[in-house]
């Protein structure tokens, strides 16, 4: 077990509700998201590809797969970070994200990085 701690990557995540680019009356909630990803580990790693699951106030489930993250692949060596920001539409003023990153070690390891999962919130919603 002591290889665990060779692919480590820790993941921060910072929601906002964009009330700019919302329309409440519509049943539209935008959100956007800052997450960084730090390698924790002792080898480099590279992102490959992320899946999002997107749960709204009502349970409905999106759900999303693709490569890289906003156009990155970012290979990050021990202690090195990445940060990004995406967004997200729900028709609900509240819901969740989670998910995790897959990645693929210098040494040849494939392993994935969860995402604890989020709240995405409107402001003034939840208690």
């Amino acid at each position: 077990m002591a290889d665990a701690s060779k692919y480590e990557i820790t993941i921060g995540t910072q929601p906002q509700f964009l009330d700019e680019q919302s329309d409440v009356e519509a049943g539209r909630f935008v959100f956007a998201y800052t997450i960084s990803i730090r390698n924790t580990g002792s080898v480099g790693a590279q992102l490959i590809s992320r899946h999002w699951v997107i749960t709204d106030g009502d349970g409905k489930v999106q759900e999303v797969r693709g490569l890289g993250v906003v156009g990155n692949q970012p290979f990050l060596k021990p202690g090195e970070s990445f940060e990004y920001t995406s967004g997200c539409a729900l028709t609900t003023p509240v819901g969740t994200m989670r998910g995790c990153y897959q990645m693929t070690a210098e040494d040849g390891t494939q392993f994935d990085a969860p995402v604890a999962e989020f709240t995405l919130a409107m402001p003034r919603v939840l208690h």
